[in-house]
């Protein structure tokens, strides 16, 4: 790996332990759905809050477990680091289908032995029909099994996966352990008056709570007892270290952490453990700089420990990090490329009381992020006016690497945003980053609060051209609204726009709900609500209401293709009349393949207004389509509303990670001149090269975008060239537009890939030789290596922007 002149290298063991890491083939693990399947059988009998805990107890008892030699924090998700375990109480159908072909795929390559595969099939009857994905198609209403049967709403993950999209309350385990959890538990239990039949329900979920809380204990129990058996045989130095990893595994997470480096493994723990329980990705660590500062203060004040030591125990975390994996269907990786878990680190911003939270801490994550040049954890930092000017500077430093890291979050709009929607003021201020661009408060949040489904706006729009009628399946999606051919004016065809988007949403809203009860009902997660507040305060799960604050939104794709095809369509059919309705029909079903659909295309390319250039008469018509969505998606409460929390509502949100690339490939030809099956734009991002007139006016476009209401995410990628930011002047231009994106125009996010297309090209030549190539690919990095070509085309086709 090569080091970094700014911020240092590795510790030796750590480089090693990296590159250990980094060179281990992901396979496929049996374990955990050889366990799962062992405890649901034991106890069919039992109500399912008790049927997961004992679930999760029988995985923490006797799985597998090791210490890797390099290692100074403990705790394993597999049987070896980077393999995938299965989760069958979600689906088992994509596993049983994919076994021999996981090792084939262009992209997200899983290794799979012979014997496990045998093991697979061997459980795979018990779970048929007795699964989420089961169950939940079973739930789904007839009325939406069209959009079910084309894929339209994106819904493969959801059903396949748990939620997760939260951080948990990391600064209360710190300080009360699970043992504070405990015996809070046990004094509402004893308190439940059981003759209300409605504390039945509480009393099974303070059982379940309690069960998981012992097995958590027992699991780091095992790792304190291998530690010392391991000690026995060691080297002097590795020795103490060993007898230290006992020492702390013995107290922590169930004791509160009394230093920095237990506190570091109590977190580790739970971060862990939480994935054990479900395979919902974006689990994420929080502020992790504020509710790990006062042991970071307290062991350097008091001369316990080194800035570098601290380093060394956060490069350790960050490589552990990397360990956890997911295998996903093939359906699936479409829109998450490149096996990303986007389990986000969020520093800086600001405290509670409103001043800058920048700390020593802050400024050492930024180092030892920069140290591991990992994909893993997702680095976001939150901005606002009075940021550290030395902060904000060494984490452009840390951009110039080339990670695609940090992402920039702007305090002063997301703050607002949450108080309007009914956040406390203090709660807001301590919002994090919790998968890619999504935001939430850390310990609160009801979970999955983002990407319930996918809303491609340009196939709308086709299917808004095409009376109803979807181009991708020939399905008719909704009632008449008639023939583009057929329409005498373009606020015909923007009517008949606002009556499909509106119909979708509505069956948008009816998959969601009705996939949220199934899991509600089937895969409850219990160390998750134990740790969400405040579920044991209610006796509820987070699906059951059990969170203080609750909200959802769907992912809307294709921004820019939708408001580039709407510009072509109104200044050339409708203002101009360069291209008859019926020619840019047919150019359409055409694919631009003939001479004359060609002709057009390059009209459509050439000779209409981009979004991305600041161009009002492009860049107002995506608004107002998008207001129609949005309009319509808030009549909708999620299932938690009138349950709990606050909030249960929908908004809106373009964080769709790789998705572009898959729901491209189910779109047909736009009238933007995008050819079929292509990728759409990503995020609220340009489409490639059509945005000429530099990064200031994509800004711009962008933040005239109903920002407020895409409370989930407005996604900006951006690439420039390493060439460009090796001269000063050009690094201070570039702070200069992000701090005027943010406090001038409202910017919501950005980030960089900081890569030149040369690289990126000969990278996809000449895999071998850049082993260790980081890219942004939407608001999550991977290596570059592992991603399907599609998506790294799509990469490589970004515009670069210069200063």
């Amino acid at each position: 790996m090569k080091n970094s002149a700014h911020f240092g290298s590795l510790t030796p063991r750590m480089d090693h332990f990296r590159e250990e890491i980094l060179d281990k083939k992901p396979y496929i693990d049996a374990t955990r759905a050889i366990l799962a399947t062992q405890a649901y059988k034991e106890n069919l009998n039992q109500p399912v809050v008790l049927k997961r805990a004992l679930m999760l107890k029988n995985i923490l008892e006797k799985m597998p477990i090791y210490i890797e030699e390099d290692t100074l924090i403990v705790g394993n998700q597999a049987s070896s680091n980077r393999d995938a375990p299965i989760f069958p109480e979600y689906t088992m159908k994509f596993v049983i289908d994919e076994l021999d072909t996981f090792e084939k795929r262009d992209g997200d390559v899983f290794y799979i032995t012979e014997k496990t595969k045998e093991d697979l099939r061997s459980i795979a009857p018990f779970w048929q029909n007795n699964n989420l994905r089961a169950k939940g198609e079973a739930l789904l209403p007839e009325e939406v099994s069209v959009f079910m049967e084309t894929g339209f709403f994106g819904m493969e993950g959801k059903l396949n996966a748990g939620d997760a999209h939260l951080s948990v309350n990391y600064q209360r385990l710190l300080s009360d352990g699970l043992k504070g959890y405990e015996e809070r538990v046990k004094k509402l239990k004893g308190e439940l008056d059981l003759c209300n039949p409605a504390n039945i329900d509480k009393y099974h979920f303070y059982r379940a709570v309690l069960i998981v809380i012992d097995a958590v204990k027992t699991f780091a129990s095992r790792f304190s007892k291998l530690a010392k058996e391991m000690s026995l045989n060691a080297e002097k130095k590795r020795r103490e270290e060993l007898l230290e990893i006992s020492r702390i595994c013995a107290k922590v997470p169930y004791e509160p952490a009394s230093n920095f480096y237990e506190a570091i493994q109590s977190v580790w723990f739970v971060q862990l453990i939480l994935q054990i329980e479900s395979n919902g990705h974006s689990v994420s660590y929080g502020r992790f700089d504020q509710y790990m500062y006062p042991f970071y203060k307290k062991d350097i004040d008091e001369g316990f420990i080194t800035d570098d030591e601290v380093v060394e125990l956060l490069d350790n975390l960050w490589i552990k990090t990397t360990t956890i994996n997911k295998v996903r269907s093939q359906a699936h990786t479409f829109s998450s490329a490149g096996s990303p878990m986007y389990q986000n680190v969020t520093i800086g911003g600001q405290t509670t009381d409103k001043k800058d939270a920048v700390n020593a801490l802050s400024f050492l994550v930024l180092k030892s992020v920069a140290q591991t040049r990992l994909p893993q954890p997702n680095l976001t930092v939150r901005y606002h006016n009075n940021l550290d000017a030395h902060f904000f500077d060494e984490a452009i430093e840390v951009m110039k690497l080339g990670t695609g890291m940090p992402a920039f979050n702007n305090d002063e709009v997301i703050i607002p945003s949450f108080i309007e929607k009914g956040v406390k003021e203090e709660d807001a201020y301590n919002y994090s980053a919790i998968g890619c661009v999504e935001t939430a408060v850390p310990g609160k949040w009801g979970y999955r609060c983002t990407g319930m489904s996918y809303m491609n706006f340009p196939r709308i729009l086709l299917i808004a051209m095409n009376n109803g009628v979807d181009m991708t399946s020939q399905k008719r999606f909704v009632e008449p609204c008639g023939y583009f051919t057929k329409m005498k004016s373009f606020d015909e065809l923007m009517n008949a726009w606002d009556k499909v988007v509106r119909k979708l949403t509505r069956m948008s809203v009816i998959v969601e709900n009705t996939i949220d009860l199934a899991s509600e009902r089937e895969v409850p997660d219990i160390l998750c609500s134990t740790l969400v507040e405040d579920c044991i305060g209610r006796a509820k799960t987070i699906k059951e209401g059990g969170a203080i604050y609750d909200f959802i939104s769907g992912l809307q794709t294709g921004i820019a293709n939708m408001a580039d095809s709407l510009a072509a369509i109104k200044k050339l059919v409708f203002d101009e009349k360069k291209i008859t309705q019926q020619e840019l029909w047919d150019a359409l079903i055409d694919n631009f393949e003939s001479p004359e659909s060609q002709r057009i295309q390059s009209m459509l390319i050439n000779e209409a207004p981009k979004y991305g250039n600041d161009i009002d008469y492009v860049d107002m018509l995506v608004v107002k389509a998008y207001d129609s969505y949005i309009d319509e998606m808030k009549k909708y409460p999620n299932t938690r509303y009138h349950r709990g929390p606050i909030g249960g509502i929908r908004y809106a949100g373009t964080s769709s990670i790789s998705a572009n690339v898959g729901q491209g490939y189910d779109t047909m030809a736009t009238p933007d001149g995008r050819k079929a099956h292509t990728p759409l734009a990503e995020g609220s991002s340009p489409a490639h090269n059509s945005d000429k007139n530099g990064p200031t006016a994509v800004f711009k476009s962008v933040s005239k975008l109903p920002t407020h209401e895409i409370t989930g995410g407005v996604l900006l990628n951006q690439k420039v060239t390493p060439q460009l930011l090796e001269k000063e002047e050009n690094k201070m231009k570039l702070e200069m537009l992000i701090k005027t994106f943010f406090n001038r125009l409202e910017g919501y996010h950005v980030q960089y890939n900081v890569v030149s297309k040369e690289t990126l090209i000969d990278a996809q030549k000449h895999p071998e030789k850049h082993k260790d190539l980081i890219v942004r690919v939407a608001g999550y990095s991977a290596f570059f290596n592992v991603l399907s070509k599609a998506t790294q085309d799509d990469i490589i086709g970004r515009t670069e922007q210069s200063l």
